[in-house]
């Protein structure tokens, strides 16, 4: 979801910027810029901080296991390279 409060805040300042000649037609501007940005974020492909949170900790819950089962199969590995004691 998209914080309103950003957009609302991002197009008062774009309207700031608006040349004194033209701030009668300040608020139809400020209401298409809201509009506009609104429509613009909205076709983005964005997720909100708390599902990038929760694939976050998903991610590093998996690069945890990874290193765990590389550390494993290291000592596996090291065991089949050494040769068995033979007492015959």
């Amino acid at each position: 979801m998209i914080d309103l409060k950003a957009i609302d805040e991002l197009a008062r300042k774009l309207t700031s910027l608006i040349p004194p000649g033209l701030k009668e037609a300040g608020a139809d501007l400020e209401q298409n810029m809201k509009a506009t940005l609104q429509a613009g974020l909205g076709k983005l492909d964005l997720v909100t901080r708390e599902e990038f949170e929760v694939q976050r900790a998903v991610l590093l819950r998996t690069r945890e296991k990874i290193d765990a089962l590389e550390r494993a199969l290291q000592v596996l590995e090291a065991r089949l390279a050494t040769p068995p004691d033979s007492k015959n």
